[in-house]
């Protein structure tokens, strides 16, 4: 008896096992949390670097004609710890898709929904506050590219154009929260299958062992050796 579609939950009809490039979700998992990890593992080579050589990648108040050097030792140690973290919750995430480990995935899943949130925020702003684009645009260096072209454009064009970009962006940060979520949905519910699998006769009901743990066990007794028979 299959069930009715119009009974199902919202998290039930967007269950899926595939994701982009027809790859599974579990897959997709893996490949998402190496690419963060790697990214996080550029950034924070570029910050230890940084705290290595501070006199060739500060940014001094001249340069970013404000009264605050932004990158200060306090700030990019502050960083490098936030890259470090990163790098194991996206470790965690990896080793938890290829281990069908659901708890690892949690973290991983938490700092998307923060990160998605964040974003609106920022998409909320803009719609509150149309003039910090602006306010954005003149802090900007003289010689940013297309600055000036930019700055040219009217602030609804401004607007419009930076909520169609935060928009697509949102997009796709929701689709990757929604592979991750069914991965974390799909290794769950792998622990609870293996005890749905019963033999009923009409006196007893047995409960099979999982397929791949009775494999795995290897037999009691050798089978006897194969011998021909003679006439």
């Amino acid at each position: 008896m299959f069930p009715d579609k119009t009974m199902l939950s919202p998290w039930d009809r967007w269950y899926s096992t595939s994701c982009c490039l027809c790859c599974h979700v579990r897959t997709g998992t893996i490949i998402l949390g190496v690419w963060y990890m790697l990214i996080n593992a550029v950034v924070l080579l570029i910050l230890l670097t940084a705290l290595s050589d501070p006199e060739q990648y500060h940014l001094t108040s001249a340069e970013l004609a404000n009264d605050l050097d932004v990158m200060d030792d306090a700030n990019m140690c502050i960083a490098s710890a936030i890259s470090l973290l990163m790098i194991l919750i996206c470790g965690m995430a990896t080793y938890g898709a290829y281990k069908l480990r659901a708890a690892w995935i949690i973290p991983f899943f938490c700092y998307q929904i923060f990160d998605f949130a964040l974003n609106t925020l920022v998409a909320v702003s803009i719609v509150v506050y149309p003039n910090t684009i602006q306010d954005y645009l003149q802090q900007l260096p003289d010689n940013f590219p297309y600055k000036e072209e930019v700055a040219a454009l009217s602030s609804v064009c401004l607007v419009l154009i930076v909520l169609l970009f935060i928009g697509c962006i949102l997009g796709f940060k929701a689709y990757l929260i929604a592979c991750v979520w069914n991965c974390y949905r799909y290794v769950s519910g792998r622990g609870g299958s293996e005890i749905l699998l019963y033999v009923t006769t009409n006196d007893t009901t047995v409960l099979l062992p999982p397929y791949d743990d009775s494999v795995s066990v290897p037999p009691k007794q050798a089978p006897p050796p194969y011998t021909t028979a003679t006439a």
